[in-house]
């Protein structure tokens, strides 16, 4: 079968890498890709926001899957404009309606869904402009830190934690007044911070049957030991150790089970992964927040581990036959480290070339998230520029293995964190 692929980062590179492995797979097609998703397939100019010119795209290219990699055109309603098109509608789709792909795209919409099913959660409140003195009030029944998180979607960065009641408010009047995230923070939400160790954890579900993918933590903050500011994720890992048996019993019974079950009482269409962000609060599970996609850079940990055909798990889940399914997973740890350009997530420069890309290890794998190709040169063309990704039997040695490798690959103001997954080994 032909596949279209949404997307160009690191997830979707991983994801073009795992498909185009399958043996349903004839042709992939990625819109648009990067320069690292060529090697697995074609790579077309297209927005994966244009509805209509992906939608023609399908037609003539004679595609019977669309896997959509990012969030954004899940929230703006890819599935159902695909769905409610007769020419399109016999196509598969990997990913929710948009009233499902809310659960990312409104923090007040996920808030007010855990709240309803009782899913673990922080307490919150949510204000508009109109509610400055309100959202002053309800920051005073909080202990600091403030916990301050844009409604809409901001790229990742519309979350905001600070110590200081003062610097609170002016976050919070910066977001509802001066528009800092621009429509994501026509509302905000303030919730209560929770302390303990944050994970992702990974379902792909067709609204009524579900399969656990491997749980892994990823790792957001620019500097070592978790010092500097919020990024896209510098690296992550796969398994979690602290994430056991007794626990994931806990995250199964208490918060995918219910979530699975919300989503059947509010008649939603969900066929996708879910991505829960939880926080281990003591050895107990709390939502701090869903995604309807996969995460990057948990995706190039996850995947690898996942030794079964993707495509037929995918095709499973868009023609709801989930129930009683399950797939293979490696038992070897997966380690990924993200190179990222000197001053992300602030300004930095484009265009540098990168070398030195070839693997080298069987088990040591290279994932482009934000390269292009320039003059017959592969360049930078992002923030995050490329994921190394290693498996072995033991996460050490698999961090071991990518920061090794890391090293050798070469462009100019490079940059990676050495401390990945130290803090739980």
């Amino acid at each position: 079968m032909n596949i279209l692929l949404l997307g160009s980062g690191g997830r979707e590179h991983t994801l073009a890498w795992k498909i185009s492995k399958s043996i349903l797979c004839d042709k992939l097609y990625i819109a648009p890709g990067n320069a690292g998703t060529m090697q697995h397939g074609e790579n077309v100019p297209i927005d994966f926001n244009d509805f209509e010119a992906l939608g023609r795209f399908s037609i003539v290219n004679n595609i019977s899957l669309l896997v959509v990699g990012p969030e954004e055109p899940l929230v703006n309603g890819i599935y159902d404009f695909f769905k409610e098109n007769d020419q399109l509608n016999h196509i598969a789709i990997l990913g929710p309606s948009q009233k499902g792909a809310q659960l990312e795209g409104s923090k007040h919409f996920a808030k007010d869904f855990m709240s309803r099913y009782d899913i673990p959660t922080a307490s919150y409140s949510t204000f508009n402009s109109e509610q400055i003195e309100d959202a002053a009030t309800f920051l005073r029944t909080l202990k600091p830190p403030y916990v301050i998180k844009a409604n809409g979607l901001a790229a990742g960065k519309g979350v905001i934690i600070v110590d200081e009641y003062e610097e609170a408010l002016r976050q919070v009047k910066d977001m509802l007044l001066n528009k800092r995230f621009g429509a994501a923070s026509d509302t905000i939400v303030i919730e209560e911070f929770l302390n303990g160790v944050e994970l992702s954890v990974f379902v792909i579900t067709d609204g009524n049957g579900w399969i656990l993918l491997p749980e892994a933590k990823d790792y957001k903050r620019i500097g070592a030991n978790d010092t500097g500011l919020n990024t896209g994720g510098m690296g992550s890992i796969s398994p979690v150790p602290f994430a056991d048996e007794d626990f994931m019993q806990k995250v199964k019974d208490r918060i995918i089970q219910p979530t699975i079950k919300g989503l059947q009482s509010d008649n939603i269409d969900y066929k996708g992964f879910i991505f829960f962000g939880l926080i281990n609060v003591g050895g107990q599970p709390f939502v701090i927040e869903y995604n309807v996609r996969l995460g990057d850079p948990e995706t190039e940990s996850v995947i690898p581990r996942i030794k079964s055909d993707i495509v037929q798990t995918i095709l499973e889940c868009a023609n709801g036959n989930l129930i009683n399914k399950t797939i293979e997973i490696d038992p070897r740890s997966a380690a990924t480290v993200m190179l990222v350009s000197g001053g992300y997530p602030g300004e930095y420069v484009k265009g540098y070339k990168v070398t030195d890309l070839k693997s080298g290890n069987a088990n040591t794998l290279i994932f482009h998230a934000g390269t292009t190709y320039k003059d017959e040169n592969i360049v930078t063309n992002g923030g995050r520029v490329i994921a190394v990704t290693s498996l072995a039997e033991s996460a050490k040695e698999a961090l071991l293995l990518s920061f090794e490798r890391a090293e050798r690959i070469n462009f100019s103001d490079k940059y990676f964190r050495n401390d990945i997954g130290f803090d739980i080994l």
